[in-house]
């Protein structure tokens, strides 16, 4: 299931989403109170480019800002786990940034260095998956009744069955 499909031009952006753009920024509203980010400014910026993900956040932790970026062409499934996705990377970006001074303590900055590669990769693996588990969590609590994104397992699928 896609949620992409033309929509109204809004007053800033068009968001070519099965849901308005009052939609996401509904969802934004409820899920900035629901994990105790109200005193955070956090605008919603459409992707119009073409990019390999459905949505992101750009963060500046001192300043208590961040912004949304949502895939105009986005395959997502359910914009509402989108959205609670990229608000727990918000929440979860304090540890998030930690780990990585962390790594380049004890390792270096050497990106290509193996041992500080493969811990990098093991620890945004650990972090993703546990945004993942808490945006279902969150939802599910919340009684959320849409289906939920399989878009990653998806393209392993996909991928296996070429």
């Amino acid at each position: 299931m896609k949620c992409c499909k033309a929509n109204k031009q809004s007053t800033k952006e068009n968001l070519n989403l099965n849901v308005s753009k009052s939609k996401v920024e509904e969802y934004l509203n409820k899920w900035q109170h629901t994990l105790r980010l109200s005193d955070w400014d956090i605008p919603i910026k459409v992707v119009n480019a073409k990019w390999r993900k459905s949505g992101d956040i750009k963060i500046d932790l001192e300043e208590k800002k961040a912004v949304l970026l949502i895939n105009k062409n986005s395959k997502c499934e359910n914009i509402e786990e989108l959205v609670v996705h990229e608000l727990l990377h918000l929440k979860l970006y304090g540890m998030d940034q930690m780990i990585e001074d962390l790594l380049s303590a004890v390792y270096g900055e050497n990106e290509n260095d193996a041992k500080r590669e493969f811990a990098h990769t093991q620890f945004m693996m650990l972090l993703e998956s546990t945004v993942e588990d808490l945006t279902k969590g969150y939802l599910t609590a919340n009684g959320s009744k849409k289906a939920l994104s399989f878009d990653r397992l998806q393209k392993k699928i996909d991928k296996e069955l070429e």
